[in-house]
């Protein structure tokens, strides 16, 4: 991602609506302060949507956009696609066919928490590592198994880049600014936004020593949540689990309820129903697969576990969840309606 000193960088990038402002913001600022510390324009960008004009964030704040329309055809050096919730939504025939063809004229494409979506739906992860938030990280594997799907905060694979979003969005434009400028460059803006530390590429999203337990839980209880997590489709029975970590199941289960507050059983259930939710929201998968993909032979009783869960049905929450967050009220409170079982 060489560039030269004398050409400002000519970034893109493109909000699908309830995009989220932080994230977004929070990439560009490193370049807005890059450009005030040179005391040069070392980078331009525009933000562009769709259909132009206003479009409102997950905030309820908006942003002015140029129309994708009059952008397309303008030389990019990056583009980026910055999406939330329902980014399938926002899949269309001139949105891919202007990605398609800044990919072939060689532009770094990249994208913000869930444009990682758009980026494979148009085919331009095949063969890429690639991440998205950790909320949707289950359903990217589903959908797109020919991308292989990254835990990291951000990653950087050729000419595609993507990132988890959040304040990931800021260590992800850093580590742009430092791969062109250096590391005074990407240091003195980092210090400029108060960024205290810049983190590392290979940086998970939920890293070990701070999930889900901390570093105070004993290892053989983080040895059999990491069995669970790495079995959510094809369960193990809590037996197994202790047989793998070599403890006894009354051990297990002291374990547990000091340092979790539940039961192994009500634990494994709740991590692959957290699973199942994404599947729910955010593909359409059939909800027969979406229970044999976490665990759940029996549909019925997919569908009791899901509810005791999250207070409605997989096939309620599959509509109300592709609504976005601050609009929906959460699943707990909700009350119970006619028809719903």
């Amino acid at each position: 991602m060489a560039q030269d000193p004398k050409t400002a960088l000519r970034l893109l990038v493109i909000v699908t609506p309830n995009f989220n402002l932080a994230a977004t913001v929070g990439f560009l600022d490193p370049f807005r302060a890059s450009n005030y510390l040179e005391g040069s324009i070392l980078f331009r960008w525009k933000i562009a949507s769709a259909k132009g004009g206003e479009v409102v964030a997950s905030n309820g704040f908006s942003v002015s956009t140029e129309a994708l329309r009059d952008v397309r055809s303008q030389p990019q050096d990056i583009v980026i696609v910055s999406s939330s919730w329902a980014p399938e939504t926002y899949n269309s025939a001139p949105l891919h066919a202007a990605l398609l063809g800044w990919a072939r004229a060689g532009v770094t494409l990249g994208a913000l928490d869930t444009g990682a979506f758009i980026l494979a739906e148009a085919g331009l992860l095949k063969e890429k590592r690639a991440t998205t938030h950790y909320e949707h990280i289950d359903s990217l594997k589903e959908l797109y198994p020919d991308t292989e799907t990254s835990e990291d905060l951000f990653v950087f694979d050729g000419k595609r880049i993507t990132c988890c979003g959040g304040g990931a969005a800021t260590d992800f434009a850093l580590h742009i600014i430092r791969s062109m400028y250096g590391d005074s460059l990407a240091n003195s803006a980092a210090r400029y936004l108060f960024h205290q530390s810049l983190r590392p590429q290979g940086t998970s999203q939920n890293p070990a020593s701070v999930e889900p337990l901390g570093s105070t839980a004993p290892t053989v209880l983080k040895k059999a949540i990491k069995l669970m997590e790495d079995n959510l489709e094809e369960a193990l029975s809590i037996p197994q689990i202790c047989k793998r970590i070599r403890l006894s199941q009354r051990q297990l289960d002291r374990l547990f309820v000091q340092f979790v507050r539940k039961s192994p059983v009500l634990y494994y259930r709740d991590i692959r129903l957290d699973r199942a939710r994404s599947l729910v929201t955010q593909t359409d998968m059939r909800l027969s697969e979406v229970a044999i993909a976490s665990g759940f032979a029996n549909q019925a009783h997919f569908s009791r576990a899901y509810r005791e869960r999250f207070g409605l049905t997989p096939r309620s929450d599959r509509i109300e969840g592709r609504v976005p967050f601050e609009f929906r009220a959460w699943p707990m409170h909700l009350k119970k309606r006619p028809g719903d079982n």
